[in-house]
């Protein structure tokens, strides 16, 4: 409606529905400057960072290494002096021999997760070459014996990069290998079972040993069969015990078997975790204290983890029947009362086979042979009438 109005000067750059866009010549020169800056603002840009490159790859990159250097150490070191402050950490005393002697001991992690309002239960550990080599841990489960071990490794670690240990009191040797086992995984893509993943990173440590090491190993041989497994930690304590580098070694177990040989060899140690029953119910001290855990306490943690009454219960019936050397009967359940009155009967027949009944071992038996063997009864019943 007002193109009329337009100046002579301005050139027409667009035509719209109801409106006309025009240019001045101004604008143009101004819009093409614009665009050039742009343009130019890139290439000083990339010159000077070029520059800058070139100028710490010739003289400077060393110096800002060395201060990056030095600002890392001086983070690191003034962390290790705010854990001693905080949460009395003490500096640990480094000798020359392969010795950990740690008074009040914690763990540095897990403390720091249960906070202040959670009092961490510390313990001492004490291994040497003479006579405390190979520490035995049994104790029930969760009881602190992971704990233990996991914790001894941390501090030997602290101790190692010259920081202080969350310990009232430390003498620790210098150490150049610290080995673990603790934990359960496996690899299915490879096709490794748990047990599998577990005797091969045992391997690796047996094969990798040196005077110096430190051995963690937490309920070797678990996954597989009792007698098995009960087997391979005996040897693997016995293997420790007698190696020519003598390493120190903290070996949790539930194999109970396993501690006679902390009575039998000379640099062997039984420790275990304390607790105490209260009405039926554990208490745990978390105490790593001398001797020898009497028994898992498997069933009592079961109850704890919310296992119902009734298979508590009779998990503890089966177990007392084991601990009699016999095997648990198979229990039926039924809606009433089944009288078996055909062994109430008096002749020499039925008794006969009763007293086959009685001596058979069901688990070795073919179906076949149990079908053979019901069939002969049944003719023996029969002739008796």
């Amino acid at each position: 409606a007002h193109r009329s109005k337009v100046p002579a000067n301005w050139i027409r750059k667009q035509t719209l529905r109801n409106a006309e866009r025009y240019v001045t010549p101004e604008l143009k020169q101004l819009e093409e400057e614009i665009n050039e800056a742009e343009v130019k603002v890139l290439e000083l840009e990339q010159r000077i960072y070029s520059e800058l490159v070139d100028w710490l790859v010739g003289s400077a990159v060393s110096e800002i290494r060395k201060c990056a250097e030095v600002l890392a150490e001086l983070d690191v070191l003034s962390s290790f002096a705010q854990k001693a402050v905080d949460c009395e950490w003490t500096l640990p005393v480094i000798v020359e021999r392969a010795v950990i002697d740690v008074k009040g001991g914690r763990h540095p992690v897990l403390e720091e997760v249960m906070g202040p309002e959670k009092k961490f239960v510390p313990n001492d550990v004490r291994l040497d070459k003479e006579r405390n080599q190979v520490l035995i841990i049994t104790g029930p489960n969760m009881a602190g014996k992971s704990v233990y071990l996991r914790q001894t490794a941390l501090i030997v670690l602290l101790a190692q990069v010259g920081a202080p240990v969350p310990a009232r009191e430390a003498k620790i040797g210098v150490m150049d290998r610290i080995f673990s086992r603790v934990g359960a995984s496996d690899n299915i893509a490879m096709g490794e079972s748990t047990f599998m993943v577990e005797m091969s990173e045992t391997a690796s440590i047996l094969n990798n040993l040196s005077e110096r090491s430190l051995v963690l190993l937490d309920e070797i041989g678990r996954g597989t069969s009792t007698y098995d497994g009960l087997a391979i930690a005996w040897a693997l304590v016995e293997y420790l015990h007698d190696h020519v580098y003598r390493p120190l070694v903290l070996f949790a177990t539930h194999y109970h078997e396993v501690t006679e040989l902390g009575y039998k060899l000379p640099r062997c140690r039984n420790l275990t975790t304390s607790i105490e029953e209260v009405d039926g119910s554990l208490v745990f001290l978390y105490r790593v204290v001398e001797g020898v855990s009497k028994k898992s306490f498997g069933i009592e943690v079961a109850g704890m983890a919310g296992i119902p009454k009734v298979v508590v219960d009779r998990a503890r019936h089966i177990l007392k029947t084991l601990e009699k050397k016999g095997k648990p009967e198979v229990k039926v359940s039924v809606s009433k009362p089944v009288y078996m009155t055909l062994f109430q009967l008096g002749d020499g027949n039925t008794k006969e086979v009763l007293e086959e009944l009685r001596k058979i071992d069901i688990e070795t038996m073919r179906p076949v042979e149990a079908l053979l063997k019901i069939a002969e009864w049944k003719q023996k019943l029969e002739k008796g009438g």
